[in-house]
């Protein structure tokens, strides 16, 4: 019954207060960390007793530790029969995050929500790091935070969730956020009560924007109305510039050595996606070898399977570089890669990796191939020919599919590369076809390759030489 429509709440413990964010999805935090905003000063990792280490578990812990943020475990459900709550503290100890009891650093507090069991520890648990922390705020100084949730209501107008990090927030501040300036009408706190002002650490709703902000953006109050709106001409047209491209700044292994001479880069930070879990421990190892006394390589996230959303949000985010080990990156991830301008690598011969981060370490990436996809088709029907063998029957999801000139297909089932090779023939019903285009269906023959499946994926693409920049 926590989850409602201000993302946040705060709870009264004796006459401090702890305020918990609420996360629907690690992404949304990445995304904040992309802007520069750092919200969280704890994050509490909730691990069932019974069920132990998720991949979601995983997933948090690498966005936690990517942000700087210190972790606390809480052990949920210690109240069921087959709880084990020491299973659960042996395989986050071996993923780092060793208990106090164990000689280690990170506070681990076994809980119960639905018997409301050591809830009370919990908070205190959090209230004493927070000690140790030793975190501040000033109350009596103009407020800054950050936007957590913006929305457009109905009857109210933009309104935006912020979180009040320093200073006091009042009815009649003039205040900007991101690039939108507004003047604060009233604010709501967290129970749907009016408030006159909000001091550090409270979440609150603001209404009296002129347009919405975006989550991560920072909030500051402004005594004058125009120095604020001068303010939010230029972050817009900053805002502009970089939508038109001129984005730069990302992290590539051609630009590597360029950022290490001007002192850009201590610090190399990969993510590596393999195909089977063998593949990613012994890359991840070899990688994380490569350091030198200029820059250290850093593994932020290895794992099995394509490279998702999460993990181009991930690198965004941290400003890395993704590997991916006989695996291809989903079409969403591909997608957001390029429009966040993230380096994806892929490769399937680990020599080739290590030489290549070796090289981009050096300054010394000759030119290169790039691979330029030029259209997918998706296996809906298998047809066995006398003479020739199997035939895809598909249907063209993206782009076009094409057999002429230096053009490649690759066989994908669930992401996974199965087989490179040519197309062998193609056609549009009873004819051959030299291409067909995205919404037609075809059949596809792979040249020297029968086992096709139901569900896998064609991908056609050619190679074109690209010059390093280093």
């Amino acid at each position: 019954g926590i989850t409602q429509h201000i993302g946040a709440y705060h709870v009264d413990v004796g006459t401090r207060k702890v305020v918990f964010l609420d996360t629907p999805r690690h992404e949304a935090f990445t995304l904040m960390r992309a802007r520069g905003a750092k919200v969280t000063d704890i994050v509490v990792l909730v691990v069932a007793a019974d069920d132990g280490v998720m991949p979601q578990t995983v997933e948090a812990m690498d966005h936690a530790r990517a942000a700087g943020v210190p972790i606390l475990v809480a052990v949920n459900k210690i109240d069921k029969a087959d709880a084990q709550p020491d299973r659960v503290k042996q395989q986050l100890s071996d993923r780092g995050l060793m208990p106090e009891e164990w000689g280690g650093t990170t506070v681990f507090v076994n809980v119960s929500a639905k018997k409301k069991q050591n809830l009370e520890q919990l908070l205190e648990m959090i209230l004493l790091s927070s000690d140790i922390l030793e975190l501040k705020a000033n109350p009596r100084r103009p407020a800054s935070g950050t936007v957590l949730e913006a929305k457009l209501d109905r009857g109210r107008g933009p309104v935006a969730t912020v979180l009040v990090q320093d200073g006091s927030l009042s009815v009649g501040d003039n205040f900007i956020a991101g690039p939108v300036v507004g003047r604060v009408r009233a604010l709501i706190d967290d129970r749907g009560r009016p408030v006159k002002s909000a001091g550090p650490a409270t979440p609150v709703e603001v209404l009296g924007l002129t347009s919405l902000p975006q989550p991560g953006d920072p909030f500051q109050t402004v005594a004058d109305a125009a120095k604020a709106r001068q303010i939010a001409t230029f972050r817009q047209t900053r805002a502009k510039e970089q939508a038109l491209g001129a984005k730069g700044g990302r992290l590539t292994l051609e630009s590597l050595k360029e950022q290490i001479s001007e002192g850009g880069v201590k610090e190399l930070p990969i993510i590596v996606k393999a195909d089977v879990q063998g593949s990613a421990e012994v890359l991840a190892d070899t990688l994380t070898k490569l350091s030198d006394d200029k820059v250290k390589t850093n593994i932020i996230r290895s794992g099995v399977g394509a490279s998702n959303e999460s993990d181009v949000l991930l690198a965004s985010a941290s400003n890395a570089i993704v590997v991916g080990f006989n695996v291809r990156p989903g079409r969403n991830a591909a997608d957001v890669a390029e429009r966040e301008q993230v380096d994806v690598r892929l490769h399937s011969v680990i020599y080739n990796v290590t030489d290549e981060i070796k090289k981009g370490m050096a300054g010394l990436l000759e030119p290169t191939f790039k691979e330029v996809r030029i259209g997918t088709a998706e296996i809906r029907e298998v047809f066995k020919v006398p003479k020739i063998g199997s035939v895809a029957g598909c249907m063209v999801t993206d782009g076009r599919i094409t057999r002429a000139g230096d053009t490649q297909a690759r066989l994908l089932r669930d992401n996974v590369v199965i087989h490179e090779g040519k197309i062998g023939s193609l056609r549009r019903f009873k004819d051959d076809a030299s291409e067909v285009k995205a919404g037609l269906e075809c059949g596809i023959g792979l040249e020297r390759y029968n086992d096709i499946k139901v569900g896998d994926v064609i991908e056609v693409f050619t190679m074109e030489r690209v010059a390093a920049t280093a």
